[in-house]
């Protein structure tokens, strides 16, 4: 760190490291723009303000905690002390003035939640601990910092209780239909925020190799010998650019039933931020304040969105989103380039579109089916 008076704060014991740190920094800095306008379309879901409201005074959260502090290891001065490091010089860097309570839960699956109403709290899993080294793990504990600092863990403690609440009312279909519509929703932002909590991330650790060592572990495992962070990287490129209209439909499947985007998807992004002028100004010292967060334009933050999807349409790979671009510019012969994009499936005849139809119903039954463990898992990192 730049600034090595640590006696403040409740952060005194913080080691000292050649990192900078960002002062009062708003989350803002770092928040994704599809994050953002992914909670505005939340709140204006029909009824989710009733769940909500509901919810946050139902919710056992003094059962949560009494439940990770009889059940888990608290992290401390005494217990996992590298541990409780990495966490205060986190909260010192994004400058959280408040350190959250910190566990370390017994689970072979690499998992971290930032979870609570009132106050956050913080869990890591053995399997995460086991797996990271120590500037990869510095890196995973400032994304749940970052949750913490941008308020995201009172949404994602309701999208964990609606979604075992919608295991099991499975059984009444009116009733589970209205928590999936939510569930859905929640989902589609819970995506977008972890975007902008693996930028918090790489402010954290400041190393980005580091951020994309820990990605690439939580796609392979332990095994950094034998994959590459480029190679890594050329699949979220060929995952974008690949296929034809049939694989995008397909890529909106597979990723619905997801708590988080693609990992190859994550890191892609996460590189891009990591170039940009925006992150180079934050290195700088230049960046959105806290005590300027009340001043802030609505209006504006819904034109920065509108402005990142446009350009995400715009430059995007994508067949559909070519598509999408192609449509918009009023480009001709739209219905024969459908046709040939579904290879023959939007014909509803022949062999083409007999083969198309069984090779999406192959897929569609099965592809989003394989990641059944991080479905249940909405929480994790």
């Amino acid at each position: 760190m730049t600034d090595d008076n640590h006696e403040q704060d409740g952060h005194e014991n913080v080691p000292s490291r050649q990192r900078r740190r960002f002062e009062g920094i708003s989350s803002r800095a770092y928040e994704h723009p599809a994050d953002r306008s992914a909670l505005v379309a939340l709140r204006k879901l029909s009824g989710f303000d009733t769940v909500f409201k509901a919810l946050s005074g139902l919710l056992p959260e003094r059962s949560l905690r009494l439940l990770f502090l009889s059940d888990s290891v608290r992290v401390s001065d005494q217990q996992f002390t590298h541990l409780n490091d990495m966490l205060r010089d986190a909260c010192y860097i994004l400058d959280l003035e408040k350190v959250p309570p910190m566990y370390v839960n017994q689970d072979p699956q690499p998992n971290a939640m930032c979870i609570g109403l009132d106050e956050p709290i913080i869990v890591v899993t053995t399997g995460l601990v086991e797996l990271l080294d120590e500037e990869e793990m510095r890196a995973v504990i400032g994304h749940e910092v970052g949750h913490a600092l941008s308020g995201h863990a009172v949404y994602r403690t309701i999208l964990l209780f609606l979604t075992n609440l919608a295991i099991r009312i499975a059984w009444i279909p009116l009733g589970n239909i209205a928590i999936l519509a939510i569930v859905t929703a929640l989902r589609e932002w819970f995506r977008k925020s972890e975007l902008s909590a693996d930028r918090a991330g790489l402010l954290v650790g400041q190393d980005v190799r580091a951020s994309m060592r820990g990605l690439m572990k939580i796609a392979g495992g332990n095994h950094l010998h034998e994959m590459n962070v480029d190679a890594f990287l050329a699949q979220a490129e060929e995952y974008e650019a690949g296929g034809d209209l049939r694989d995008s439909v397909l890529k909106i499947l597979n990723v619905l039933p997801r708590s988080h985007p693609f990992t190859t998807v994550r890191a892609a992004e996460l590189k891009k931020w990591a170039e940009s002028r925006d992150y180079q100004r934050i290195m700088d010292g230049h960046y959105p304040r806290r005590s300027e967060d009340r001043d802030t334009s609505v209006t504006d933050s819904f034109r920065e969105s509108a402005a990142h999807y446009t350009s995400t349409v715009k430059n995007s790979k994508d067949p559909l989103m070519k598509l999408v671009t192609d449509i918009a510019g009023g480009a001709g012969d739209l219905g024969g380039r459908v046709r040939r994009g579904f290879g023959g499936f939007a014909n509803g005849g022949g062999s083409a579109g007999g083969s198309g139809s069984g090779g999406t119903g192959t897929d569609t039954d099965t592809r989003p089916d394989t990641d059944t463990t991080e479905d249940r898992r909405p929480d994790g990192e």
